[in-house]
């Protein structure tokens, strides 16, 4: 008996710490405000319905170490259900720098394309958007991206 209840403790132990060092992990690679709070506070939903809003402390959670604040219950709702689905490409870098150097790069909350359901941003600043230059060959830029984000990701 003491031998399986000191089975089961080791492996609930090692099924903690896997969690706590992916979203370790997460946090060190998303790009995130100094309080873990994923795209500046912006609704992640709110970029596929409008404009980005930014979203509240009231409708707020957390995934994986992340954390998400929302418009409105509805939306936070939604992204309880799946939030891989509307969590930013890239952790929230720049897709563009990502597909052309590998590098993480700050974004534009406001400069932004949604591809295949999916929401990625892009740096937007000193006369250099580079939104334009992503659509210019967004289908070997995202090949790229995604490449190089599994790799800076381990």
């Amino acid at each position: 008996m003491r031998t399986v209840l000191l089975c089961l403790i080791l492996i609930a132990s090692l099924f903690s710490n896997a969690q706590t060092s992916e979203s370790d992990k997460r946090k060190k690679q998303f790009n995130l405000s100094s309080a873990s709070i994923a795209v500046e506070g912006y609704d992640v939903l709110s970029y596929y319905t409008a404009s980005p809003k930014k979203g509240s402390k009231s409708f707020s959670t957390t995934h994986n170490g992340i954390t998400y604040y929302f418009t409105s219950q509805a939306n936070l709702d939604l992204f309880k259900k799946s939030p891989q689905k509307f969590e930013p490409g890239y952790g929230g870098w720049c897709a563009y720098a990502m597909g052309n150097t590998g590098e993480k790069v700050e974004v534009d909350l406001e400069t932004y394309k949604i591809v295949d359901g999916k929401l990625y941003l892009f740096y937007n600043a000193y006369f250099n958007n580079t939104l334009p230059k992503w659509n210019k060959d967004e289908s070997n830029l995202k090949l790229k991206a995604d490449k190089n984000w599994i790799t800076i990701y381990k």
